[in-house]
């Protein structure tokens, strides 16, 4: 993959993906990573890639419409009329570019894909490992946050999301979060 192809996909966030056809007019349906599910429609234009192809060219579709349906997300995509262009599109990646985020609004307000992969610290000086995902709760957020043992094993635990509490400080630059957590938990 040339660079010119990676400074693009960096810059592409995956925000759901087509798991099925709607209809015969060619709708589909969509499984979002969005919170609430919906407001996956109000990104336009979508990118899209059969999943897991990641060398694969990002392609570019606008969104006609889109909408809530039952437990899942409907969209209708301009030039796909009928079932059998819609049912193509199955398996797809959805992204959005970066630019098309929203600015947060508070200081301590943060996307989960930025948190990924930053390196996790308690107030000890001691590196807990490195976030790996994010679960949502009934109470609040967590992080799932990954290291090697010293046999090789691979440790998990799970910090919960409390600013101000477990969660001390986030540095972006430096890539880290200060919790307040026991290393040996």
């Amino acid at each position: 993959m040339d660079q010119r192809d990676k400074s693009e996909d960096s810059k592409k966030i995956i925000v759901g993906r087509i798991t099925g056809v709607y209809g015969v007019k060619g709708w589909v349906k969509i499984f979002s990573y969005t919170d609430p599910m919906e407001s996956i429609v109000d990104y336009s234009p979508w990118y899209i890639r059969a999943e897991g192809r990641t060398k694969a060219p990002w392609k570019k579709v606008k969104l006609k419409s889109g909408k809530r349906h039952a437990k899942t997300v409907v969209a209708k995509l301009e030039h796909c009329n009928d079932r059998d262009e819609a049912q193509a599109f199955i398996g797809s990646e959805i992204a959005i570019e970066q630019s098309q985020l929203e600015a947060l609004r508070q200081e301590d307000e943060y996307y989960w894909r930025d948190l990924i992969g930053m390196r996790v610290i308690n107030q000890q000086d001691i590196e807990l490992g490195v976030v790996k995902r994010l679960m949502e709760t009934g109470a609040n957020d967590v992080l799932v946050v990954v290291s090697e043992g010293t046999e090789g094993e691979v440790k998990e635990r799970l910090v919960p999301w409390i600013m101000h509490s477990t969660i001390i400080a986030v540095d972006l630059e430096k890539e880290s979060i200060e919790v307040d957590w026991d290393a040996e938990f």
